[in-house]
């Protein structure tokens, strides 16, 4: 074998980092062993798999094209690594989620996976779905949970479960007593939505696609919380996950509104890189989601 896992390890630290500086530093090596490393790999196959622009290593065509099998080249030696010390012994897992899920379902299924799996490290990034799906494509994260729909040549992508979207206003709203809302309602409103590219708009979208054009958006925030608290203010209505509205509808601060005919439904997913190692870890936590 004409390549080391060390050189590996540089190429893709490099490639995350686009520094040889910092990519030493986050393998705990010299920068000279790290620009050694990453220049005798290049070498010894006659190949360049960066552009060199200044300080800056911006990963080219080859060097994308080999990422992927170099990941789960490593993601596997770990894996093997691991095997040698313990078969069953889950290790790191890193988590993305979309916020809703975040907030509303993740940390539970990680505190979860934590007591089921004592010596497991488990890192949780809460992001929007295009954030989440980017950190995929990119190996930052093992797996990621979203809210979003989401087609990509690169990514697995696997329906987990059922949600809905609810409109809602606070107690004091004039709609607050209206039992359906019609299509001039909608349009008459102010709203209090998500940013685009989030799982949340997506479906918002989706279902009212047709008034989109006239909608009043006045405001759009990446947190529920803020969301709920500014609707709640009476800055105008929101439409978010009832998995997110369930206790301020019970304590009264929020009142659930109907838009007949209208269709709120959607899922969550999971996405995998097509091409990331399956680690007992990954087993383990779409084992634990399913049944969850």
């Amino acid at each position: 074998m004409h390549y080391t896992l060390r050189q590996l390890e540089v190429f893709l630290a490099a490639a995350h980092t686009e520094n040889i500086t910092r990519a030493a530093e986050q393998l705990s090596m010299s920068q000279s062993a790290a620009s050694s490393a990453l220049k005798d790999l290049e070498q010894q196959f006659s190949i360049q798999l960066f552009d060199r622009i200044g300080k800056r290593l911006q990963i080219n065509e080859l060097g994308r094209a080999l990422r992927p099998q170099a990941e789960a080249l490593l993601d596997q030696a770990r894996a093997l690594e691991q095997g040698f010390r313990r078969h069953d012994q889950v290790g790191e897992l890193n988590v993305g989620a979309t916020l809703t899920i975040g907030n509303y379902l993740a940390v539970d299924i990680m505190a979860e996976f934590i007591n089921r799996h004592p010596a497991a490290k488990v890192q949780l990034n809460v992001a929007n779905t295009a954030m989440i799906s980017q950190q995929v494509l990119n190996f930052d994260l093992d797996i990621g949970l979203i809210e979003g729909e989401l087609h990509h040549p690169d990514l697995e992508v696997t329906r987990w479960r059922e949600d809905e979207l609810q409109i809602f206003c606070s107690a004091k709203h004039p709609l607050a007593t209206k039992k359906n809302l019609t299509d001039a309602d909608l349009l008459a409103a102010q709203w209090i939505l998500r940013e685009g590219g989030s799982g949340t708009r997506q479906a918002f979208d989706r279902a009212i696609h047709e008034l989109l054009p006239e909608l009043n958006i006045r405001l759009e925030l990446q947190h529920t919380e803020a969301i709920k608290r500014a609707v709640e203010t009476g800055l105008g209505i929101g439409c978010l996950s009832t998995l997110s509205l369930q206790t301020a509808f019970d304590s009264g601060r929020l009142v659930p509104l109907t838009a007949a005919n209208r269709d709120f439904k959607r899922y969550f997913y999971f996405i995998l890189h097509r091409q990331k190692y399956r680690s007992e870890g990954i087993l383990r936590w779409l084992e634990l989601c399913k049944n969850s």
